[in-house]
């Protein structure tokens, strides 16, 4: 990518990270070190070629480092994860509704629900919830007043959200109703009334 050529830490932090693909790759290495096919599946769309460069070039400019062929962020790589966070943050009103032509992993529902239920709120419930969107389930636990969420199956969900990635952060997020949702294909298996009281509702909130 060619320097702007300004004096502005915006400017030159684009310089840095401003690449197509590279936050992307960011986002990937976030949940841990990932080998060089790990980042392709979890980047559907990206050419070998241009991953490759990518990474290169995150290499050369201290974000990432390879060892035992598999990828990670370096601490100064880890510094993005608020970057990550802020600009999805930003981006959740475009979410509404995914196109017939947009890709999903499952693992992508992670920082949404981490920005949907952030912090420590000892009045949430004890809840377990078992998200299948795809092919790689995903787990969220609401656990000591912090909500989590990792991939894999729960041994024992309290309900389990099956269908449209959409439609179940739809849900999740309080935009929709469980009836709402149904409509839209979601199939819900369990009670999903305390979905709700998840999200931070002051009081006992912190970090």
């Amino acid at each position: 990518m060619k320097s702007y050529g300004q004096y502005c830490a915006l400017a030159r932090g684009l310089d840095a990270i401003g690449d197509r693909w590279l936050l992307l790759i960011v986002r990937e290495l976030l949940g841990g070190p990932r080998r060089y096919g790990e980042l392709l599946n979890g980047l559907p769309g990206v050419a070998t070629n241009l991953l490759s460069d990518r990474l290169r070039t995150m290499e050369a400019n201290g974000l990432v480092a390879k060892a035992d062929d598999r990828y990670r962020l370096t601490p100064r790589g880890e510094e993005l994860r608020e970057v990550v966070s802020v600009i999805g943050r930003w981006a959740g009103p475009l979410m509404e509704r995914m196109t017939e032509d947009d890709a999903f992993r499952g693992h992508w529902l992670v920082h949404p629900v981490a920005d949907l239920f952030p912090g420590l709120d000892t009045g949430r419930p004890e809840l377990t919830v078992e998200v299948r969107c795809d092919d790689e389930p995903m787990t969220l636990r609401s656990a000591a007043g912090r909500v989590t969420m990792a991939p894999g199956r729960a041994a024992a969900p309290d309900l389990v959200l099956t269908g449209p990635p959409d439609t179940a952060l739809a849900l999740l997020a309080g935009r929709i109703t469980p009836a709402d949702a149904k409509t839209h294909g979601l199939a819900i298996t369990g009670d999903p009334s305390p979905l709700p009281t998840l999200r931070p509702h002051g009081g006992g909130a912190g970090t």
